[in-house]
């Protein structure tokens, strides 16, 4: 979803000004502005439309991608208000050999389903922590070795990999790209933490993107850095980054944890950082993964900030991982196909917020996972104590 959706030919509703005027009504999307109407001699508010695109994992019990659905299988609600698709187009990374017979009666043909899945995978570099605990050196470590293997063996050739890092700046190691030698090679560099200067002016004219990419949305050379002091803002940026890409991705997020811990040893999610965080991820369609770096049976208050943050943007928590090759196959599998839901809503202009949305199937026995909701307007998420971003 991009940060801001195009906004579609906004309408100025102007009732009677004159009493002999009264009557007179102007439509707008079909309703009938005499339900709420200015005082005589105001103008009425006028009124943004635009298109929203939430993508929808959807399972059965098993994690099989249900395949066939369409809007009659959606049931979504925007505030609690039920909204009316405008359209549903599935996403798979492989092409369908066998049409169902639900497929079939949908009209879905093989030649109809795109084929691009889109992976980020983030190295949080935290060698300062890892020089007090030599095992988490050795996790990371590890957990780039099998990410090397996984990106060899398993990649699929529509499948689209950018590989990134944080220490006390976001790096990109490696813009999206299909060829698994740079990857491999890119994973290598940021389990090093190793400099890039390929956001310098100089340096992007001469790398200009032929497919996606993240570059093309960050900030150049000193920007960077200065707009990703902390990893909130890291991650914040990478966002909005990859909402320029449509379609669902996925970052893959390598880490110990971040986030506030109060006096009683407990995560609190900071409204200030996290929830503007979040909400960047959510309206930019990327689900997030965190692979937890600790040790098996190794319990820490930061588990639940990753908790959290896979739950509110549609992802899924990796912890007490011993093979980190089967997380990332889990991910891969997970995404194996995805629906995009698009339709269009309503929000008065010049205002801004983050709204909630509600995505479920008219059958029970599905799972759906997706994210909490969207950005509208200039909003850039709460800058003072909003309580916390929960269920």
């Amino acid at each position: 979803m991009q940060r801001r959706a195009r906004p579609a030919a906004p309408v100025l509703v102007a009732v009677c000004l004159l009493a002999l005027l009264s009557a007179l009504v102007f439509p707008l999307s079909n309703r009938a502005a005499a339900q709420d109407k200015p005082a005589q001699g105001q103008f009425g508010e006028r009124i943004e439309v635009r298109e929203v695109l939430i993508d929808a994992l959807v399972t059965d019990a098993r994690g099989n991608v249900i395949v066939g659905l369409d809007k009659n299988d959606f049931v979504v609600r925007e505030g609690g208000k039920p909204v009316q698709l405008s359209g549903v187009t599935f996403y798979s990374n492989r092409r369908i050999v066998e049409t169902s017979e639900a497929v079939a009666k949908k009209g879905l043909r093989v030649d109809q389903v795109p084929e691009d899945r889109y992976f980020i995978l983030f190295f949080d570099d935290q060698k300062s922590a890892a020089a007090d605990a030599p095992v988490l050196l050795s996790q990371q470590l590890q957990a780039g070795r099998r990410a090397r293997e996984w990106a060899a063996r398993e990649l699929l050739p529509n499948d689209w990999v950018a590989v990134v890092s944080y220490d006390y700046k976001l790096k990109v190691q490696q813009d999206f790209t299909h060829d698994r030698r740079r990857i491999e090679s890119a994973i290598d560099d940021a389990i090093k933490g190793k400099d890039t200067d390929n956001t310098w002016p100089s340096r992007a004219k001469a790398q200009e993107p032929a497919g996606p990419s993240l570059l093309a949305g960050l900030p150049r050379g000193e920007g960077l850095r200065d707009t990703t002091a902390i990893i909130f803002d890291g991650v914040e940026r990478l966002a909005e980054a990859a909402g320029r890409i449509t379609g669902r991705k996925n970052l893959l997020l390598f880490t110990h944890g971040f986030g506030r811990i109060n006096s009683f040893g407990q995560y609190t999610p900071d409204p200030q950082y996290y929830r503007p965080m979040m909400e960047a991820l959510n309206t930019a369609n990327v689900a997030v993964y965190p692979i937890d770096l600790f040790p098996v049976g190794v319990r820490h208050p930061l588990a639940d900030a990753m908790s959290q943050l896979a739950f509110d943007t549609g992802g899924r928590y990796f912890f007490d991982v011993v093979n980190y090759t089967t997380a990332l196959t889990q991910v891969a599998r997970e995404n194996n196909g995805y629906y995009l839901l698009s339709y269009r809503s309503e929000h008065p202009a010049g205002k801004s917020g983050f709204q909630r949305v509600e995505v479920k199937t008219t059958n029970p026995d599905f799972k759906v996972k997706t994210r909490r909701g969207y950005e509208y307007g200039d909003y850039t998420g709460p800058k003072v104590a909003a309580g916390p971003a929960g269920p």
